[in-house]
Order: C-alpha cells, then sequence, then structure tokens
C-alpha cells in the first residue's frame, strides 16, 4: 500500500489522501477526503492545478466528513472525470447536501463579482464548479452506518464516530498487509453538543489530525467566560455579535446561549 499526500501538509486546508495498492495484479486507487484549499490566494490557486492522478482511476473516495476542507473538491473531481462512489456516514451526506451546492453557488457569485469588477486575469473569470456540477456529484454517494464494515475495491473499511460535527467519522481501512486510521478531525471528549470520539483499538498506521496538536485546551470554562460577556453587554443595553465561520462552531455557541437564556 502506498500512501500520498496530496493536500493539508504545510497548511490545514485541502485535506486529500492517496491510496495506492494492488490487487489481483491489478493496480487500484481511492481517496480519502477531497477538500478544498482555502485561505490565502496562493493556497486558493491550488484548486485549479491539475490532480496529480487522472480523477477518472480513482474507484472510490472516502469521506470522513462534510466541511469544505475536506469535501469541497468533490464537484471538481468529477467534473474532471472521477466517475466512482463517495462512502460517508448518513449525517456527513446530508450535510454534503446542503454545503456543497452552497459551495458551488459561491464560486458562481465570485466569478461574477470578478467579472463585473474587472479584476481577474482570467478573461472571463470561471467559477471551479457551479452549484449544478455540486448536486451532480451527490448522486455518487453511498451514506452507510457507523462501525459496519464495507468492502471498497478490495479493502475492508469502517467508519467510527469523531465528534467534532454531525457525521464526522474515523476511516479505519484494512488490507491483506496492514490497517491505516484517518482521523479526519477528531471532537473532544467532553463536547456540549457531540459525543466523544470512538476509540481506536488497534492500527499499524494512524494518519492523525495536527492543526492544533501543539497547543494545549484552555481550562476555563467557555459557558461562563460566554456569560460573562453577554451580561456585560446586555447590562448596557448593547448588541452581542458572535460571528462563526464554520458548520459546527455555531451549534456550540447556540447551544451555550439557550443554556444561559434558561438558567
Amino acid at each position: 500500500m502506498k500512501l500520498t499526500f496530496l493536500g493539508a501538509t504545510g497548511t490545514v486546508t485541502g485535506s486529500r489522501f492517496l491510496l495506492e495498492f494492488e490487487r489481483q495484479r491489478e493496480s487500484r486507487r481511492i481517496l480519502v477526503d477531497c477538500g478544498l484549499f482555502q485561505g490565502l490566494k496562493a493556497l486558493r490557486l491550488r484548486n485549479w492545478e491539475r490532480f496529480p492522478v487522472d480523477p477518472a482511476g480513482i474507484e472510490a473516495v472516502l469521506l470522513t466528513h462534510a466541511h469544505i476542507d475536506h469535501s469541497g473538491y468533490l464537484p471538481r473531481l468529477a467534473k474532471e472525470g472521477f466517475a466512482g462512489r463517495i462512502y460517508c456516514t448518513a449525517g456527513t451526506h446530508d450535510l454534503a447536501k446542503i454545503l456543497l451546492p452552497d459551495s458551488g453557488w459561491l464560486q458562481e457569485e465570485q466569478a461574477r463579482y470578478a467579472n463585473e469588477q474587472g479584476f481577474s486575469r482570467q478573461k472571463p473569470a470561471l467559477p471551479l464548479y457551479t452549484k449544478a456540477d455540486a448536486e451532480r456529484v451527490l448522486a455518487q454517494f453511498s451514506p452507510v452506518a457507523f462501525g459496519q464494515p464495507i468492502e471498497v475495491a478490495g479493502l475492508r473499511v469502517t467508519f467510527r464516530p469523531a465528534g467534532h460535527i454531525l457525521g464526522a467519522a474515523t476511516v479505519t481501512v484494512e488490507g491483506p498487509r496492514g490497517r491505516i486510521v484517518f482521523s479526519g478531525d477528531l471532537g473532544r471528549p467532553h463536547d456540549p453538543v457531540m459525543r466523544p470520539p470512538a476509540p481506536i483499538r488497534a492500527a499499524e498506521y494512524v494518519v492523525v489530525e495536527s492543526t492544533y496538536g501543539n497547543r494545549t485546551h484552555p481550562v476555563s470554562d467557555p459557558e461562563q467566560e460566554l456569560a460573562s460577556h453577554l451580561r456585560r453587554v446586555l447590562g448596557r443595553g448593547g448588541v452581542a455579535v458572535i460571528p462563526t465561520f464554520a458548520v459546527g462552531r455555531a451549534q456550540s455557541l447556540l447551544h451555550y446561549i439557550g443554556r444561559l437564556r434558561r438558567a
């Protein structure tokens, strides 16, 4: 089994892991996650680069969760020739049905605005993919249950809860020569909304999220910290604006606010 990191190396977006192996003397390829590069322009431009392998030669995609930095390149991959199945949990499928068309619409809006303002080097500016492209790729999704092993390209694949957001999973891939686990993004063990990540009992190799690997979670209670800020603002008749940038963050904030209102 050969593992190649096609993204999320040197940056925290664009998660893409290519597994190549031989089965009955035939070369096989599957992709774990298929995310967009996000952030600075230099990163976003990487989304336009030619995919390192022929998308038509990829048999399947294993999707850990629906965040765009893990799933957002799927419509483009299909547009470039990928015709296989996309395996994920039911919760991830439900979120992808919302997030991917929305991402396509944003791509179209960004292209429209660039053409309107005339600042794009492309003449005309084009979207990476469209809302229609995103809606088409949804037909390639195959939801599976947590803890239920399935066979993908001759390998045994199991999705287990990872916390983080609805449907998020670790993905265990087992072949004749060993077992590799992809963590995706992991949630905290004590989360007010999500169940804790399921333990991984054994693996020869682990590919683990390390965005915050060199940091320690603060020991302060976020509910009490939020309450102190809200009480100060609302006490003087002000308005509290709480920006949230990603699916999952908003749910936790609303949970805390709901508890404070009931208290």
